[in-house]
Formats: structure tokens, C-alpha cells, sequence
């Protein structure tokens, strides 16, 4: 038996794959709040901000999408992000223009074209970079080690099952 108190989970014996309706509201709305934070446009100007740099917020996500996944498709990247691919392939050619990314044939399909992280994009991304993790500090400030090394591993681990559910329903 599984009860929400206190602002965590209590079991009275550990029963693997025993969820409840409960359980999975809790994690459902829990999503709901991580996603909404990392959607929001004030995060990423803050992010821009905080790296030092200029960049038109809805080119951010892009390009840090090609740089952690690249070289990937058009399709594939405006899924990810949940945006038209003719908008995404506007965008991605605005961070083409702007010496970032580049677009090369699929090794995988000469008629598909994808992007890649060029050397002066992959700069930026690590300025990026050196400003989330001052903001995951912050976040993470008053957590012990090993609370933030199990979540770590449980988030890995969740986004992997997801991943593969998508691919087995895809």
C-alpha cells in the first residue's frame, strides 16, 4: 500500500510495479510543472542572458537540440521541439546564416539533408551550458549528493523506458 504524505511516497511493504491512479497523477502533474518551467520563453532569455550571448529565443532550443543530437534531420528535430517543419527548416537556416549549424547530405539518405553543430555554434552551446549549470546548482543547493545522483539515475532511466515506448508505439 502506497500513500502521498508529506510530500513524498510512503510504502508499508515494497511491492514492485504496484502503481496506483494516485501515483500516476502525482508523477503526471509533476511532469506537468518540470514542463511547464522549461517551456516557458523567460527561462531561456534568462539562460541567453546568464551565457552571455544574443540569440533570438525560439533559434535557442534548436540549436541546442543539434548540437546534443546532430547531425539530425528537419523532421526529426521539428518533433522534438513540437513546431511545423517548414518553420523549424526557416529557423535552422537562420542559424545556418548565422555560422552555427550546418546542413550536410544523410549519411543514411542523400536526399535528406541534416543539421550539425558547426565550431562556432559549439561555442555558444558551451557558454550555454556553463549558465545551466550555474542555475542546476542553484537548484540543486540544499540536496545531498546522493539524492541528486538517484534522480539522476531514475530520470535517465524513465526518459530511456519513454523513448522506447515511443519507439515500440512510433
Amino acid at each position: 500500500m502506497h500513500t502521498y504524505r508529506r510530500g513524498h511516497w510512503e510504502s508499508n511493504k515494497y511491492m514492485q510495479n504496484t502503481l496506483t491512479s494516485s501515483m500516476l497523477r502525482e508523477l503526471h502533474s509533476a511532469l506537468i510543472d518540470i514542463v511547464s518551467v522549461m517551456n516557458r520563453p523567460q527561462r531561456d532569455e534568462t539562460m541567453v542572458r546568464e551565457a552571455g550571448i544574443s540569440l533570438d529565443r525560439a533559434l535557442f532550443p534548436l540549436l541546442v537540440m543539434v548540437e546534443r543530437l546532430g547531425p539530425i534531420g528537419i523532421v526529426d528535430l521539428a518533433d522534438r521541439v513540437g513546431r511545423d517543419h517548414t518553420t523549424v527548416s526557416r529557423q535552422v537556416s537562420k542559424l545556418e546564416a548565422l555560422g552555427f549549424v550546418e546542413r550536410k547530405p544523410s549519411a543514411t539518405d542523400g536526399r535528406a539533408r541534416e543539421a550539425t553543430i558547426t565550431p562556432n555554434g559549439q561555442a555558444l552551446t558551451e557558454k550555454i551550458d556553463v549558465a545551466r549549470e550555474a542555475m542546476a546548482r542553484s537548484i540543486f543547493a540544499d540536496w545531498p549528493e546522493q539524492d541528486v545522483v538517484e534522480l539522476i539515475r531514475l530520470m535517465r532511466r524513465f526518459a530511456d523506458a519513454v523513448q522506447d515506448d515511443a519507439l515500440d508505439k512510433g
